[in-house]
């Protein structure tokens, strides 16, 4: 009886440059995860910025409501005939509750505006990662032709665009 020989075509050993490449595209995706993560981290941090500042401007909104009421109060005593030693104390009550309103409602606005800019940084910082992770997944996908077509022009493409992403993705960082 024949024995029947399947050969297999060896792959292994036979493209050193390709195993290179294929290290190369694993450094690539490693790369390209730690900058997503750190986009999508950044996305988050925006938004809660964003969401703690839209509390302090309620907040403020809050107390500049009732530094006007207590401004309506006071004009209304002043228009009303009343005892004026009761008139008086009530007025000054409602200068008083009027200008704390003011005084605090000038440290919230401060608090809510320094939460938006923090929540402007985030999203410029998150803008970084998210071009820094589109020219990594570019220069993945472009490493990986080379596997497809076996020319090595796509793998220069690949590290160029890789090279571009990672220095983008760490000005992320350091903005």
């Amino acid at each position: 009886m024949a024995e029947v020989e399947i050969h297999a075509a060896q792959t292994h050993g036979e493209d050193p440059f390709g195993h290179t490449v294929g290290i190369l595209v694993g450094i690539i995706g490693v790369l390209l995860s730690v900058v997503t993560i750190l986009g999508h981290r950044e996305h988050t941090y925006s938004v809660v910025h964003k969401t703690e500042a839209n509390d302090q401007w309620a907040y403020y909104q809050a107390k500049k409501i009732r530094e006007h009421t207590e401004g309506v109060g006071m004009e209304l005593l002043k228009s009303l005939p009343t005892d004026p030693v009761k008139g008086a104390a009530a007025a000054a009550r409602f200068e008083q509750n009027q200008a704390r309103y003011a005084s605090d409602a000038a440290k919230i606005q401060k608090e809510a505006e320094a939460r938006d800019a923090e929540s402007q940084r985030s999203e410029r910082r998150a803008l970084r990662f998210d071009l820094g992770e589109g020219f990594l997944e570019l220069g993945l996908v472009m490493s990986s032709l080379y596997f497809l077509s076996r020319r090595r022009f796509f793998v220069g493409m690949g590290v160029t665009a890789a090279v571009i992403g990672s220095i983008i993705g760490v000005a992320g960082i350091f903005s």
